[in-house]
């Protein structure tokens, strides 16, 4: 199959990748920024979140609601996410309105006014938001999860930031943050629908060519060592208890990334997992059980959550080792190695056939590997995968000293939820 991806790259450092898709009538087109949560100090964070809120709330020429109007106003849709490694801002439309829509993403990208009255209304919005995360017990448990993983560390702050770092921020560390990093070398346009790679580079070229060349952002790498388990408990009187598992793994360069995608498929990310199966179908103990792979330039995680009842707090963790345990010890069988790919393939495969998430791909892969990876290459490393490997990588990653666990629920004794871990 031909390279379905076009990529260019601008005097500045802008890169233009794009993907044409004949057969769509819509069209997505995506402004990232290589900049996130970890690229902050302590002082300043939450600060890339802050400036993903105020990109929407008026330029020179458009004010917060005219940002808003100007895409739905013709059926189209318009949003915005950080990363602890970027954020991204990204609208979607009906295909003849792609250039309307590269001006509305590049006015809120390099034009907007960061006004102190938006600021200071944004600010509480922020509060909200990082309040009400708080109240919901699956976001906090990850957040406290991440803390107690990579502690004294931006990879173990809120994206959010908090109450009083969003408190201390003000207007000129709001424009530094952002004049400093939002550049060429830092941005990245990914465009995917029915238009030809040349078309889009004529459209986003004369709009580009004015950000700053600049430096691409530098982070603090992980040094985090673990010898011991390690349990964090914010006891609250809740209906249900939820636990998030954490393990520290490699980073996203390291070829066992595919293995451990699938031993990730195979424990808990879908209903057919060995997880999903024991804790939810055979005992009851919870509605759902998911495990994920987050993974980063010089680190990654290994997660597995949960919510359920207080009473059934230890059996659950006791099932949970067990099975890490398991697949530690024997590998898969070719048929459960077989039904993990075909999942994790097929997953992929129907993702691409959406405009939406095309241009995430591109990004992540741009900024990721610095090249759009073509999704038969990444089905051929899956198809490499041996059960021998996910063993591998299982008993490598998988150890009972590095084990994070973080809970949220009427639990009081640490010492004897770190006995349950043992």
């Amino acid at each position: 199959m031909d390279y379905p991806y076009r990529l260019t790259k601008l005097p500045n450092g802008t890169r233009i990748a794009s993907i044409e898709m004949p057969y769509m009538k819509s069209v997505s087109v995506g402004f990232w920024a290589a900049i996130g949560g970890r690229h902050e100090t302590a002082r300043e964070s939450g600060v890339a979140h802050f400036i993903e809120h105020l990109l929407f709330k008026g330029t020179k020429r458009r004010s917060a609601k005219k940002i808003t109007e100007s895409v739905e106003g013709i059926g189209g849709y318009l949003n915005a996410f950080t990363t602890e490694d970027h954020t991204c801002y990204y609208a979607k439309a009906a295909a003849p309105h792609l250039p309307h829509l590269c001006d509305v993403l590049n006015d809120m990208f390099q034009e907007s006014k960061f006004a102190p009255t938006e600021i200071e209304r944004e600010r509480e919005v922020i509060r909200e938001e990082i309040l009400m995360y708080r109240d919901q017990h699956s976001q906090r448990v990850q957040e406290l999860l991440t803390e107690t993983m990579w502690p004294n560390h931006p990879l173990g702050r809120p994206l959010t930031g908090t109450v009083k770092t969003i408190g201390n921020l003000h207007r000129e560390q709001l424009l530094r943050f952002h004049k400093r990093h939002y550049v060429g070398r830092s941005t990245i346009v990914t465009v995917a629908g029915p238009v030809a790679h040349e078309h889009a580079v004529q459209l986003l070229s004369p709009l580009l060519s004015s950000l700053p060349t600049g430096q691409s952002p530098r982070f603090i790498r992980s040094h985090t060592k673990q010898d011991q388990p390690l349990v964090c408990l914010n006891t609250q009187d809740t209906e249900q208890t939820h636990l998030a598992i954490g393990f520290r793994t490699f980073g996203r360069s390291d070829e066992r990334r595919f293995a451990l995608k699938l031993l990730s498929v195979i424990l808990g990310e879908n209903m057919s997992s060995r997880l999903f199966q024991k804790l939810r179908e055979r005992h009851g103990f919870c509605y759902s059980i998911q495990s994920s792979v987050v993974t980063l330039a010089d680190t990654g995680a290994f997660h597995i959550s949960a919510g359920l009842d207080a009473a059934n707090l230890e059996k659950a963790i006791r099932l949970i080792l067990q099975e890490l345990t398991n697949i530690c010890q024997k590998p898969p069988s070719i048929a459960e190695l077989k039904k993990a790919r075909d999942y994790t393939i097929g997953q992929t495969l129907m993702g691409l056939e959406s405009t939406s998430n095309q241009i995430i791909w591109m990004g992540e892969s741009l900024l990721a590997y610095q090249r759009v990876l073509c999704p038969e290459e990444t089905e051929r490393q899956l198809l490499a995968v041996s059960p021998e490997e996910i063993q591998r990588v299982a008993a490598h990653v998988i150890n009972p000293a590095h084990i994070s666990l973080a809970i949220v629920g009427p639990v009081k004794n640490p010492e004897k939820i770190r006995s349950w871990l043992s």
